[in-house]
């Protein structure tokens, strides 16, 4: 999605990488892991946890894609509105 293309491209090139990274892994560990659900108006959302940031993504599950939505700091990253 263009928001979360956005919210890596701000990121400093370390930060950036480690979130590429974990999101690597989780594409090569999806069928072991159990994805971490969010509840409220971002029920349709997942998240995963790179140091003090957080990761929004959909899953669908017909397809087998994950769609990265949002990118941000622990302490903002729920305030974003669903889109």
């Amino acid at each position: 999605m263009k928001s979360a293309e956005k919210d890596i491209a701000r990121l400093e090139r370390p930060l950036r990488r480690q979130i590429i990274n974990k999101l690597e892994w989780l594409g090569d560990n999806f069928d072991t892991l159990i994805p971490q659900t969010l509840g409220g108006e971002y029920a349709d959302f997942y998240k995963l946890r790179v140091l003090d940031w957080r990761v929004k993504y959909m899953i669908d599950w017909r397809e087998c894609i994950i769609t990265v939505c949002y990118i941000d700091r622990r302490d903002k990253a729920y305030k974003k509105k669903k889109s």
